[in-house]
């Protein structure tokens, strides 16, 4: 195995718009490549672009029907294909969609080949992490299920435990969906409680299908829950069900969603929260999969502030460079930002909140907090299942 990592990027890729007033603005990504660079990120990996997901790869995961849907709409965008989700608000249709949907996609299955087959320790696709879209419908910006596809070919190519942590701050039920019978893959999703916020599942209950009950777990957190409440839930949880398992791969999906600036949603994180979780993933796939990380961007519609620093942080972690929070942004991006109307640019790295201090499950346990309850309905839901003491 090199162990040099890989940051999955192809320009095209910015071409996932589906128009000026949605919230999906691509600059996101943009500026997330430029900060990378001018940090030097691209120095410490390998940038690869990985060719289109074909349409035998999409099958993994979507149905003939709807990858005909998507084409179609691609090639007349005014035309309503409702029963798969196309032409919603959410999912509004755009020409060349079905292309730039099917190369976003190819990035997340391309890392995942790097991975499994050893060309790279870890394989960063921050323009990935579509995890709403269903086998045969489009949801909540999603086009293409690259999670899933990526999961989907390494199972292909011969994994037998893969492990998919979810921090977004909607519930990732695309790929919850996708793996519902599958004890192959074990899906863990952090997200905002579903009675405050789309898509409406991810409760503690949903634990997967027969023949592999327990190899779904959700984790449903109160709106409003801060840095140091959803690093306690994480570590309450996820260690010990990702050690239980003992993937071969880890792949984890970072939306920065959850920030409290997003306007989307209700939680309260700072990038230095979403930088901890980042760590840890990192540290999780090192210690029970043998280094195998796949990492993923997601949702963040915060679009300056927010989301290139944290999709940085990640590919520095992924890079074996990690950046400090303190850090002072180049002042050639905050430039970049100002010239493209973004307004001013943060000043660092950090929120002022890193290190963020959290208390152990074990410590302090409050049977009337609204975060230990969350946190105890899913232990109570899904450790039994996995013979692991709740």
């Amino acid at each position: 195995m090199s162990g040099r990592a890989h940051l999955m990027w192809d320009e095209a890729v910015s071409g996932y718009n589906f128009g000026p007033d949605h919230p999906m603005n691509p600059v996101r990504l943009g500026l997330t490549r430029s900060l990378i660079s001018a940090f030097g990120l691209d120095r410490e990996l390998e940038v690869v672009a990985a060719p289109t997901a074909g349409d035998s790869t999409l099958r993994l995961v979507h149905t003939d029907d709807y990858i005909d849907a998507v084409k179609a709409a691609s090639a007349d965008p005014g035309s309503a294909y409702g029963e798969y989700g196309i032409g919603t608000l959410d999912d509004p249709a755009f020409p060349r969609m079905h292309e730039v949907s099917a190369l976003i996609a190819g990035q997340s299955v391309g890392a995942a080949e790097a991975v499994w087959r050893g060309e790279a320790l870890h394989a960063v696709n921050f323009a990935g992490g579509l995890h709403h879209a269903m086998p045969s419908a489009a949801s909540g910006f999603c086009i293409y299920n690259d999670p899933a596809l990526a999961i989907a070919r390494l199972l292909e190519l011969g994994a037998e435990r893969v492990a998919y942590v979810d921090v977004d701050v909607h519930h990732g039920d695309g790929v919850q969906t996708a793996f519902w019978d599958d004890p192959r893959v074990l899906t863990i999703s952090l997200h905002e409680h579903p009675s405050t916020l789309f898509p409406g599942s991810g409760w503690p209950e949903e634990t997967g299908g027969e023949g592999a009950e327990g190899s779904a777990v959700n984790i449903a957190l109160p709106a409003g829950t801060g840095d140091a409440g959803w690093l306690r839930a994480f570590h309450a949880v996820v260690p010990e069900v990702v050690a239980d398992f003992r993937p071969q791969v880890l792949v984890s999906q970072h939306g920065a969603d959850t920030h409290f600036e997003d306007p989307l949603a209700h939680l309260t994180l700072s990038v230095d929260a979403q930088r901890a979780a980042q760590v840890a993933c990192h540290e999780l796939a090192h210690e029970h999969a043998d280094g195998r990380w796949i990492a993923l961007g997601g949702g963040g519609y915060a679009v300056v502030d927010v989301v290139p620093r944290s999709w940085t942080h990640l590919v520095a972690i992924a890079a074996g460079r990690p950046i400090e929070p303190e850090e002072h942004l180049p002042e050639e991006w905050r430039g970049q930002v100002l010239a493209r109307g973004g307004g001013v640019a943060p000043g660092r790295m950090t929120d002022g909140r890193w290190p963020v201090a959290y208390a152990a499950w074990e410590d302090g346990y409050d049977p009337a907090a609204r975060l230990d309850q969350a946190v105890r309905a899913t232990r109570k839901a899904v450790f039994p299942l996995r013979g692991i003491l709740p």
